[in-house]
């Protein structure tokens, strides 16, 4: 069931992949960094085309608080990443090059599947979807035909070419910025400005975009770090949600969890040049207010039970303030 995949070039008899910007060249009978696209007799293949694990969510578990609130999302993953981060809380499929405990699955069956379930939406979700590529693309090419909503929460580190020829199919984006500097990535076994590049890229191409930062002790939890990573945000949409979440031990990182009050100043730096900070895993309300009257538009006492109070075009129903939430 391998596919060849896309994005390479031969170099003798090695091949260099040219999907992210790690630019693996990979020897015979070996795999890139992803653990998923092999060298096999020449050619390049995807080892994860089609082997898919299922779920059914509230699209605000992506995290998206912005794009169809209140609608249910169907979420599919498989194996496989192009960053190392040790603190994985999917490191189960992240670093895992089988497919136990996965299905078989076409992009027919992905449309089938929306049909059951009766949701409007993919996800492409769990793992890092840019390793999946050959099976997104041809799934999402299905389900624009149909009129179907397509979702990538991604860790954004894609090369150009790729991002351009699939950012047409996607919809709406969740994208992990996990820091802001070369040295933060360094540790993540990767680099900033690719992850830049694919924010920007997705804004000016009108696709729907909110970003997740994960605060991880011992990574990432600089101050002044995060204020950069604020205000380059700010400077591309003040409107941009911002989602920061609070890091659990998991994988190869044994620290313990972010202490509550480093999400809280946090929230506090973001809210001073963001308009829609949230907290993305702590006991919190997270409503969506309206900027001019202070009506609750979009209401998430539990964050997966939500109640929306919006017109169909996304504004206030009271005053008709735009608030950038897309409704369908």
């Amino acid at each position: 069931m391998d596919r060849t995949a896309l994005y390479w070039t031969a170099r003798g008899d090695d091949i260099n992949c040219h999907l992210c910007p790690r630019e693996c060249i990979v020897s015979p009978g070996l795999t890139g960094a992803c653990g998923v696209r092999k060298n096999s007799s020449g050619r390049l293949v995807s080892l994860n085309y089609g082997w898919a694990c299922v779920a059914v969510d509230p699209v605000e578990k992506k995290p998206l608080y912005h794009w169809r609130p209140g609608t249910r999302i169907l979420s599919l993953g498989t194996v496989g990443c192009n960053l190392f981060c040790p603190f994985c809380q999917n490191c189960h499929l992240s670093r895992s090059q089988s497919h136990g405990g996965l299905s078989w699955t076409n992009p027919s069956d992905v449309l089938r599947l929306l049909q059951d379930h009766g949701v409007p939406s993919v996800a492409f979700t769990y793992n890092e979807p840019t390793v999946w590529y050959e099976f997104v693309r041809e799934t999402s090419l299905l389900l624009k035909r149909e009129e179907k909503g397509v979702v990538l929460v991604t860790n954004g580190y894609i090369s150009r070419k790729p991002l351009e020829d699939l950012i047409h199919l996607v919809d709406a984006m969740n994208i992990d910025l996990k820091g802001f500097s070369d040295r933060t990535y360094s540790m993540l076994g990767g680099t900033l400005a690719p992850v830049l590049d694919t924010i920007r890229t997705a804004f000016e191409r009108s696709v729907h975009v909110e970003i997740t930062h994960l605060v991880v002790p011992g990574i990432n939890d600089s101050i002044e770090e995060f204020r950069q990573l604020v205000r380059w945000i700010a400077g591309l949409s003040e409107s941009i949600p911002l989602h920061i979440s609070r890091y659990f031990p998991a994988y190869r990182w044994t620290l313990p969890p972010t202490p509550i009050p480093s999400i809280r100043v946090r929230e506090e730096i973001a809210s001073e040049l963001l308009e829609n900070v949230y907290s993305g895993n702590l006991q919190s309300r997270n409503d969506t207010l309206c900027p001019v009257c202070g009506d609750v538009l979009v209401e998430r006492g539990d964050p997966y039970r939500v109640r929306v109070n919006l017109s169909e075009d996304g504004t206030c129903p009271r005053c008709k303030t735009p608030r950038g939430i897309v409704m369908s």
